[in-house]
């Protein structure tokens, strides 16, 4: 029972509901100026019920090498990464806008 996937009742190996909710996202990457001087990138647009932020997060800090974290729906990283970001978001699925 639990090789099924609990929204679409699909077997797990071809359910499509992630890859689904990432095309349905609209992301927009932020370029915000913080305290200090200091530079932080924002991914806005995701719904976090539809995706695990935990492990997006954790792969988007290790490709990019900073820190960062999840506040209100949003991730937060430190530095300048919005070609990096973009790039990684794009390989995954999702539709990502640049402002």
């Amino acid at each position: 029972m639990s090789n099924i996937c609990p929204k679409c009742g699909l077997p797990k190996e071809i359910c499509v509901c992630e890859e689904i909710a990432r095309e349905q996202q609209n992301i927009t990457i932020v370029l915000d100026r913080r305290r200090y001087g200091k530079m932080m990138t924002i991914v806005e647009g995701l719904n976090p019920h539809d995706l695990d932020m935990d492990s997006l997060i954790s792969n988007l800090k290790s490709i990019c090498a900073c820190g960062g974290t999840i506040k209100d729906g949003k991730i937060e990283l430190q530095g300048d990464h919005r070609t990096k970001v973009r790039e990684t978001l794009e390989k995954m699925g999702f539709v990502v806008e640049v402002v």
